[in-house]
């Protein structure tokens, strides 16, 4: 903790200064000036300051700040970040967290739904990782475990889901390109997004 004099000579403790603009330091970097390695070190830092209690993590950025900082990074800067392990599951917890505080109730309604996501090259069974999104009584919540019978599942690769819901590509394209295996309900899956309000770049 650092001191300041006062103007009597005497010494008092200062109290450690927050970050409060971490939408700013955000947006003043670049993700196309770092390369792949550089840009994983950097998630990995603020991962790290998260998890030490300072206030400096993804969480605190304002949703219209993190997907657009995702929005700018290559394929090959996400195919790095989602190869780190821990990394990997940090952003799919972040991007789930945010679905669920994303629900735009006036377009649910009364809508029921159990998705279930499969992401490749995951250390779950047959290689992938899974989520569910369950959508209820005009709330949305997630988690790693399914709880009951999906009405679709989605399976993507991790790098395309980040890219759809930062605004990168929309998901009827990814079915269109056949990056997207779907089973269930096509016509709902293809539309699902549109229940969110997420922030796009």
């Amino acid at each position: 903790m650092s001191r300041k004099r006062r103007r009597d000579g005497t010494w008092h403790r200062l109290a450690p200064t927050a970050v409060t603009d971490l939408d700013g330091f955000a947006s003043a970097i670049d993700p196309a000036k770092l390369d792949p390695e550089q840009f994983v070190r950097l998630v990995e830092t603020l991962d790290m300051l998260g998890e030490a209690g300072t206030g400096i993590e993804l969480a605190g950025m304002r949703t219209e700040t993190f997907s657009r900082f995702f929005a700018q990074t290559s394929r090959a800067q996400l195919d790095e970040l989602m190869a780190h392990p821990r990394l990997r599951h940090v952003v799919f917890d972040e991007v789930f967290r945010r679905m669920a505080a994303h629900l735009d109730q006036s377009r649910a309604g009364d809508l029921r739904a159990v998705v279930h996501w499969r992401f490749a090259g995951g250390s779950g069974d047959g290689g992938y990782d899974r989520f569910e999104t369950v959508i209820a009584r005009g709330r949305c919540t997630t988690g790693d475990s399914p709880t009951a019978d999906p009405r679709v599942t989605i399976t993507i690769d991790p790098v395309d889901f980040l890219r759809a819901v930062t605004g990168g590509v929309t998901l009827p394209k990814l079915f269109i390109s056949g990056k997207v295996r779907v089973r269930g309900d096509m016509a709902f899956a293809a539309t699902m997004i549109g229940y969110f309000d997420l922030p796009t770049a």
